[in-house]
């Protein structure tokens, strides 16, 4: 039996690849969405306590061992994951001895079925070396009875029917196509015959003033079938914009409704080429399909014509159309895996060169432009590499389609030469069925290529799909739910838990109880990956809780809409983001129109006014990468202006003034303290001065909270807080 195979969608998808592969073998077809929800895939990939995971969830026993190539020889219990190249994970699932050679049988979901000698397979695997003993690390996988009752989740996904939807609105230009079609079909269909007249009549006449005529009336059809060429394609423009930039749209609707974590889990240039997706999906709805229409329009009727022609050049033709569509097909399976290949690299490609240009100050500074120019070249390399594979196969591809086609064109013209010669047709005829034969190339071509879009379009549908079946952040939860939420309303944490990945990963919040008073000001504080911004976005309905609940005046925030939730709410977050656009823009990025006595208030408070004042453009000047730099300061003071413009019931603020200097922290600091008065303040800061004068303190140490109170009793106390504040003014001292 050969062994089930599945690509991987994404870089990061190797291990539930493996995973998903290994159940099909054992009888059990799962989607790589479950799989990889159960392996709780970050953004740097899965790890083996992961794939681990997903396989107890599925009902399989998962064992890890670190083992000796020989000992790997004589496993019985095959398939299993191999770890390959400590970044990537294939599956075992052969080991064959032959001449007394061992060979190793490879499913890697990046490359396809694949078959190393020992030595091959010992570069990948090998990762470790104890006392001379060369080991590698293996998950062997055995299916329990819970694996036959394992039901699969399954995902709407996304079908090109459904797509069709995106054309519905443009059926009464899309008719107007498809009469368009029709009559250039029609045009098209009196060339052959007026070809005829001119050879038999005209010619064999001698009638010059018949053959002029029959040209006029060419010249005309020429001219009709232009025009309507003309009208087809500006329709087409129209129809194709309008569907691309809906495709998009959604899909970018559908984007910002998924949860945080989605985002965790995804490289930007991944993103990125699934936009670049839609494009090829709009081109097959809107120009393949009716291309595709048009070529089996124009085939049915010269065919017909050409039947009644002579029936054995007819069949001929069809033969060798039958031999040059099955020669395509034969490397279309090939043709995907490149794809597939060639997406993966391109997102590697984007994630790079965007790693280069935002990070050239580093690189400078740190004097690594040799090696990051290095790692741009190694995947270019690979990029190459696949570029020279499609290369060959097109190349093999083309040149047998023009063998066949070749082949084709000579025994036609024998053909019919030979009947012209016994009197079954005329001249005229031969003329006609070879501009016949002509007029049909294009449309055999046009449908090997409708079947190579349908390709593209099907894989991208496939990466799409991916997106469109993850569950939205929150789904509608009534237009009362802003009702529920007010000014005055405490927050608080009941028993929280929380881990990044799985229950079994590191808790980076451990069983935290707290009460946030409505109206006063609370500071958190603690050394560096204590939880502390984990516990904000956590209020902030980023993340749920791993267990435990957190409320707003006593109502589950998982209860209420996130949306209307964070419209209460000014953030100033430690990653903030400076979008390219006006200044006035990016303290108002919600508001269509800037209030502008709003606006003043906030960079008052902000302490960011002199500055912007001083700009040639003020207020309008544009800012963000593509737009006048601003420092680390002047952004925090920004970003500190658009929490205080949306005027929020509730505060957050991250480490918002770390990148200030003393003179304008101060200021700023005596602005907020006026600008916080009655409203729910969460500060999470290393600064005393920042958090000094805050209703309640909470020390946090590795995700539990040790104190709790105000400054003055937790300086008494002489603990973890006393630590911390002695430590800093050491330090400043």
């Amino acid at each position: 039996m050969k062994f089930p195979f599945y690509k991987q969608l994404d870089g990061m998808d190797c291990g539930p690849s493996c995973l998903r592969m290994i159940a099909r073998y054992h009888g059990k077809k799962f989607s790589v969405q479950q799989l990889r929800e159960q392996s709780f895939i970050q953004r740097t990939g899965v790890n083996m306590q992961g794939i681990s995971e997903a396989a107890t969830s599925i009902g399989m026993r998962a064992t890890g061992i670190r083992t000796t190539i020989d000992k790997l020889k004589q496993q019985s219990r095959l398939p299993c994951i191999l770890h390959w190249n400590q970044i990537h994970f294939v599956v075992l699932y052969n080991i064959v001895q032959k001449k007394g050679k061992t060979y190793f049988y490879i499913a890697d979901p990046a490359y396809g079925l694949l078959k190393y000698e020992e030595e091959e397979l010992k570069k990948c695997w090998i990762s470790t070396s104890q006392g001379g003993i060369e080991k590698g690390i293996a998950m062997l996988l055995e299916v329990t009875p819970q694996f036959y009752d394992t039901t699969p989740i399954k995902y709407e996904g996304i079908s090109l029917w459904h797509l069709l939807r995106y054309v519905h609105p443009y059926r009464k230009m899309i008719v107007q196509l498809i009469i368009g079609l029709l009559a250039g079909s029609v045009l098209q269909l009196a060339f052959p015959f007026l070809t005829q007249t001119i050879v038999d009549q005209g010619i064999g006449h001698r009638n010059l003033n018949f053959i002029q005529l029959i040209l006029a009336a060419q010249l005309m059809l020429v001219f009709s079938r232009t025009l309507i060429e003309v009208i087809r394609r500006c329709i087409l423009l129209h129809i194709s914009t309008r569907v691309n930039v809906a495709l998009i749209s959604d899909f970018l609707v559908k984007l910002m409704r998924l949860p945080m974590r989605f985002f965790d889990s995804k490289l930007a240039g991944d993103l990125i080429r699934r936009i670049e997706d839609h494009k090829r999906i709009e081109m097959f709805l809107t120009q393949s399909v009716l291309s595709i229409l048009f070529a089996t329009i124009t085939i049915i009727i010269f065919s017909g014509v050409l039947a009644v022609y002579n029936l054995k050049i007819f069949l001929l033709f069809l033969l060798f159309s039958i031999l040059y569509v099955g020669w395509v097909k034969l490397f279309m399976r090939k043709r995907a895996d490149l794809n597939r290949k060639n997406f993966e690299q391109m997102s590697v490609n984007q994630d790079n060169l965007m790693q280069m240009i935002y990070g050239m100050q580093d690189i400078k500074l740190l004097g690594c432009e040799q090696q990051k120019r290095w790692e741009w070249e190694n995947i270019q390399a690979s990029l190459f590499h696949i570029n020279i594979k499609s290369l060959n196969l097109g190349q093999w591809q083309q040149v047998g389609a023009v063998l066949i086609n070749e082949v084709k064109n000579i025994l036609i013209t024998v053909l019919s030469a030979t009947a012209v010669l016994n009197g079954d047709i005329t001249l005229g005829i031969m003329l006609s069925i070879q501009y016949i034969i002509g007029q049909m190339q294009g449309p055999i071509e046009q449908f090997v290529s409708f079947m190579q879009q349908a390709q593209d379009a099907q894989l991208s549908l496939e990466r799409l799909g991916e997106i469109h079946s993850k569950p939205n952040e929150e789904e509608d939860k009534g237009p009362d739910s802003d009702e529920q939420i007010s000014g005055n309303q405490s927050i608080q944490l009941q028993d929280v838990f929380f881990t990044y990945g799985s229950e079994k990963s590191k808790k980076i919040i451990k069983g935290v109880s707290l009460n946030i008073p409505a109206g006063k000001t609370t500071a958190i504080v603690g050394l560096s990956g204590s939880g502390k911004t984990t516990l904000i976005k956590l209020m902030l309905g980023f993340y749920p809780p791993t267990e435990g609940k957190v409320c707003i005046g006593g109502q589950s925030l998982q209860d209420l809409s996130f949306k209307q939730w964070r419209k209460h709410c000014g953030v100033v977050m430690q990653e903030g983001f400076i979008f390219n656009d006006t200044i006035a823009n990016n303290i108002a990025p919600e508001d269509d129109t800037v209030d502008k006595k709003k606006l003043l208030y906030a960079v008052d408070m902000a302490n960011i006014r002199s500055f912007i004042e001083t700009l040639p453009l003020k207020y309008n000047t544009r800012i963000g990468n593509t737009g006048q730099g601003v420092s680390q300061g002047q952004k925090q003071r920004i970003l500190i202006a658009r929490a205080i413009y949306r005027n929020p019931d509730y505060l957050f603020f991250d480490e918002a003034t770390n990148a200030l200097d003393t003179d304008n922290e101060k200021t700023i600091q005596r602005n907020l303290d006026q600008f916080f008065k009655d409203r729910t303040v969460v500060i999470v800061a290393h600064r005393l001065s920042t958090v000094r004068n805050a209703d309640q303190i909470v020390v946090l140490k590795d995700g539990n909270i040790t104190e709790q109170g105000n400054h003055d009793s937790l300086i008494s106390q002489q603990g973890d807080y006393y630590r911390l504040v002695k430590n800093q003014l050491e330090l400043n001292a």
